[in-house]
């Protein structure tokens, strides 16, 4: 009998797994969505007639609707089984990415992103909170990690290889290959996803009361620092990597597979200290990303010397999405949706919001702007990380020790 029930028991744990994996393949196509256009700013630009700044809206528009979707669709999701919500979200985004890729002009490319927003937004804020109806209790940092693994690997990984893809076959390749991508994970979570009824609401009054907490707040300012800054250059990646660092248009798509692989590393790295060393590990990340990007802006590079710089910075990056997760979570562990919503509402903004800074500075100051912006909006989170903690009610008094798994820097 106990070994009858240790089967099941184990192939509940194994079916929990299935649907964590499907999840954040969910995310991961999601996020590399978001960011394609990263990769692919110069030939879309060359094809439909626009700036580079202009073209920078593919990531400010969905950026900005993801930011007001997370918290607005976690709120009238109401009872919705959170299993048709998510399938809803990730096949809206995969028609988004087939008309991108058909697409006869900007102004429709455009209208795409703003759909591929609402997918986003939506379908991250509630994926965040799943994984303790997923798996055993034990296994739930673990389980959110990987989700959230998603995020920062589309970064690292998804964007490189659309590039590539873009390269190899015409920017409304790279589209078309995220579009199927996108039918793939929504085929894996009707496959591998339990139902998920709603089992409690998120209601309008409890965002702010999260907000009232001044961790949540550091959390956010954190957030906003970090995202903003690293998307006002990382946006522009590639005419900086070409302009600046010298590196051939043909090989930058190789470039971005160095910065990929390093920011998996990077991803591993944080994930190991963060739980433990919060303000440790983002203080570290602020300053390297605040480092490579004012080298960058002040020396310029040559070949060998920026493809060091971009690897450095995928691997300051890698560790970025889990870090300011893992502070949310120390910040609100009692309302940890409601935190999420406001999380990912703020990592999006900044992701529009850096697109769209670091584009009006391209336009107007030259490619090297882009640079000085990310670094005087990087360097301040540094300064943050040392004023504030996560999980201020956790601080020590004098002569009081900290249980072991709160013991921190």
């Amino acid at each position: 009998m106990l070994d009858i029930q240790n089967r099941t028991a184990a192939g509940s744990t194994a079916r929990g797994w299935s649907a964590v994996c499907a999840v954040a393949l969910g995310i991961f196509a999601l996020m590399t969505s978001e960011l394609l256009p990263v990769g692919l700013l110069t030939p879309v630009a060359a094809e439909l007639a626009v700036s580079e700044g202009t073209a920078g809206l593919m990531v400010t528009t969905p950026g900005l609707v993801a930011a007001v979707a997370a918290p607005v669709l976690t709120i009238v999701a109401g009872r919705l089984d959170r299993k048709v919500m998510l399938a809803g979200l990730i096949g809206l985004m995969a028609l988004a990415n087939l008309a991108c890729a058909v697409a006869p002009a900007f102004a429709v490319v455009l209208a795409a992103r703003l759909t591929v927003g609402v997918s986003v937004g939506g379908f991250w804020a509630i994926a965040g909170g799943l994984a303790p109806r997923l798996v055993p209790e034990r296994h739930v940092g673990r389980a959110t990690a990987v989700i959230f693994g998603g995020v920062s690997t589309a970064s690292v990984i998804g964007v490189p290889a659309g590039t590539l893809a873009g390269q190899a076959g015409g920017w409304r390749l790279g589209f078309a290959l995220v579009g199927l991508l996108g039918l793939v994970a929504l085929g894996f979570l009707l496959l591998l996803v339990p139902a998920l009824p709603a089992t409690r609401t998120v209601s309008f009054a409890q965002v702010p009361g999260v907000w009232r907490t001044p961790a949540v707040r550091a959390g956010i300012a954190l957030t906003f620092l970090l995202i903003t800054g690293h998307f006002a250059a990382y946006t522009y990646l590639r005419p900086i990597a070409h302009e600046i660092a010298g590196i051939r248009p043909d090989v930058i798509g190789l470039l971005l597979l160095g910065y990929g692989v390093a920011g998996v590393a990077g991803n591993f790295v944080a994930g190991g200290q963060v739980a433990r060393r919060t303000r440790g590990t983002l203080l570290v990340i602020g300053a390297a990303l605040t480092a490579v990007t004012g080298l960058l802006a002040v020396a310029g590079a040559g070949p060998a010397t920026g493809t060091a710089a971009v690897v450095a910075w995928g691997l300051a990056y890698g560790g970025v999405s889990v870090s300011l997760q893992t502070w949310m979570l120390k910040a609100a562990p009692a309302a940890a949706e409601a935190a999420t919503s406001l999380f990912v509402a703020a990592f999006n903004l900044s992701i529009a919001l850096g697109a769209l800074l670091g584009g009006l500075a391209v336009d107007g100051y030259g490619t090297a702007a882009a640079l000085w912006l990310a670094a005087a909006l990087l360097l301040p989170s540094t300064l943050v990380v040392l004023v504030t903690r996560p999980d201020p009610a956790t601080r020590p008094r004098a002569g009081r020790r900290l249980e072991p798994n709160l013991r921190e820097e």
